[in-house]
């Protein structure tokens, strides 16, 4: 039970850390917005990259892992929106992407606080 409870820890820490690393990305198309020829970027999603490390998420109903559409969830330039400059970045999907990676940030958290008060209990500390 404990192990468990470690493991779900480091994939809380993880989702964290991917959650930084997809805002530093976002804050960069949002940066050069209006810079010529520059092409969107996004990070791949969360789900994927845990999965390439060999621990694969658990999906705990229908469609809910991997059963719709992610916005954003490769790596690849956005050539769809491209303006007239050869620019690629549209603000209003860069502030859907950040919202979206400030709720897995916020996940991450709640889920760490909630599982380190119960390691705590566990342990006899408060």
């Amino acid at each position: 039970m404990f192990v468990n409870k470690v493991e779900v820890l480091t994939m809380a820490r993880a989702m964290a850390s991917h959650a930084a690393a997809r805002q530093g990305v976002i804050a960069a198309n949002v940066a050069n917005a209006d810079t010529p020829g520059y092409r969107a970027r996004d990070l791949i999603s969360f789900a994927d990259v845990w999965q390439g490390q060999g621990m694969a998420l658990r999906a705990t109903r229908a469609g809910h892992l991997g059963g719709g559409f992610q916005a954003g969830a490769g790596m690849m330039p956005d050539r769809l929106n491209v303006s007239p400059n050869g620019n690629s970045v549209s603000l209003e999907a860069e502030m859907v992407k950040a919202a979206e990676a400030r709720q897995a940030h916020d996940m991450a958290l709640a889920i760490y606080r909630s599982l380190s008060g119960n390691i705590r209990a566990t342990l006899g500390r408060r």
